[in-house]
């Protein structure tokens, strides 16, 4: 008899720790460091100026087009090659100098 309750206890033990792991796993695995919640559009938008970095440079390491750069960072001015703007200083990550490569995509730039 006690023999049975001592199985029957790690069995039981055994079963709560599986549900425990899964429960682990499935809540880490919603978990996202660049918070890139797909649609079919792209990522979601991220209204503000640039704040996190580690989000931002994920971003432009896809290589977007200047029209998703504008749809995901719809506050930051994006200022594209040839473009004419004014030089006053900004701290705010609010205005990126893109540079794009031959099909017209941004690989890379620079907040000035």
């Amino acid at each position: 008899m006690v023999e049975d309750a001592t199985v029957s206890r790690s069995r039981t033990l055994g079963v709560v720790l599986a549900m425990l792991a899964v429960i682990i796993v499935v809540t880490l695995g919603a978990c996202s460091p660049h918070n890139t919640e797909p649609r079919a559009d792209g990522p979601e938008p991220r209204p503000g100026t640039v704040e996190q970095m580690d989000p931002f440079l994920h971003f432009i390491d896809s290589h977007p087009s200047p029209e998703e750069f504008r749809r995901v960072y719809p506050d930051v001015m994006l200022v594209l090659p040839g473009d004419i703007v004014t030089q006053e200083y900004r701290t705010d990550n609010s205005r990126f100098f893109a540079e794009l490569d031959d099909e017209g995509r941004i690989r890379g730039g620079e907040f000035r």
